[in-house]
């Protein structure tokens, strides 16, 4: 199944001393980009009309196999795989397939991806057997034309469908929707307990200031602060020490049973505990979501760098992570990064 003749593991690089950036922080989680292309267009994420980069600028599955292998060889203990929509890359799974090695070997704990689950009735049963066990799926509706307004077009009926698969594969499956005051605030409540009713985690997600697109968030964007005190008018939440390795602060739902997730770059912030790189599909590395900070990776390796020249590049890229981000949403400013979450690796 693999497309490409996957290094072995003799042939990853040696392991050496732990990323640990400017402020002390252990970076121990990369997010890898395979793609820029996504076959949804929500509106909060692109605009409507997208121009994707050209293939040449995109990394290959090798190259993006030799990057990522030489994080985990740094420490990173989590490897997240996103896109845009990372199932629409042809040969992904091969890719998964070759990096499910640094699992077996111990070296990686965790292999997973963010999709958007319109293709994972096709795949969840790869991913279970190359070791994926959880995964995070963004539905931010259980309603099926307000999920085809969103998302520019999209059925509602395949999301829900390879959710279903990829529980029935054995994948745990968290529900990630982003809280949009206009659209989907009142259905919120509906949303979470429909998850905690199948088995699964909901995070809720403030809306960011990523890329220039054809709405003014201000309008969209609703505080996870005013949310949960809504909720706790009518449920109990009790705050949990569970942890995923991101930045969702979770609490137990005591109706339903579930865990519920809150990711708040902008009503409180998680700085000072980032332990998370950004790989992009182009080959840059950005160590903070929300700064323009970028590392061209791609110039690196393309350029015929040995093992050590790439791991002085991560070095000297991760040794410069910034303290925080400046994430803000004002009214028609623009956006505080210019770069789009799907081309950034959401």
């Amino acid at each position: 199944m693999t497309p490409y003749d996957a290094p072995s593991p003799q042939e990853a690089p040696p392991r050496g001393a732990p990323l640990i950036d400017g402020f002390g922080r252990t970076v121990s989680y990369l997010r890898v980009s395979v793609t820029d292309r996504c076959d949804l267009r929500c509106v909060y994420c692109m605009a409507e009309h997208m121009t994707f980069l050209p293939k040449a600028e995109v990394l290959t599955l090798e190259e993006l196999d030799r990057l990522a292998s030489t994080f985990v060889a740094l420490g990173t203990r989590k490897l997240r795989i996103t896109g845009g929509e990372p199932l629409v890359r042809k040969g992904v799974m091969g890719l998964i397939e070759s990096l499910s090695r640094h699992l077996r070997s111990g070296a990686l704990d965790e292999l997973t991806l963010t999709t958007n689950g319109t293709r994972l009735s096709e795949f969840a049963g790869d991913l279970a057997r190359f070791g994926v066990r959880r995964i995070n799926v963004s539905m931010d509706t259980l309603k099926p034309d307000l999920f085809r307004k969103l998302t520019r077009g999209g059925d509602l009926s395949k999301v829900i469908a390879g959710i279903d698969a990829a529980l029935a594969a054995g994948i745990a499956v968290k529900i990630n929707a982003v809280a949009l005051k206009d659209d989907n605030a009142a259905e919120l409540p509906d949303l979470i307990a429909w998850a905690h009713a199948r088995g699964c985690d909901a995070t809720l997600i403030e809306a960011m200031p990523l890329g220039e697109i054809e709405i003014d968030r201000t309008d969209q964007f609703l505080s996870l602060k005013d949310v949960r005190r809504d909720l706790e008018s009518f449920w109990t939440l009790t705050d949990i020490d569970h942890a995923t390795g991101g930045p969702a602060r979770y609490v137990r739902v005591a109706e339903t049973g579930g865990r519920l997730g809150f990711i708040t770059p902008l009503s409180h912030n998680f700085c000072e505990t980032c332990n998370r790189v950004r790989l992009t599909c182009t080959g840059t590395l950005h160590t903070c979501l929300g700064r323009e900070d970028a590392s061209d990776l791609r110039a690196v390796i393309r350029g015929g760098a040995d093992d050590a020249g790439l791991v002085d590049a991560i070095r000297l890229a991760v040794d410069a992570k910034p303290q925080g981000h400046d994430f803000h949403i004002v009214r028609h400013a623009a956006p505080a990064v210019a770069r789009h979450m799907s081309t950034t690796g959401g």
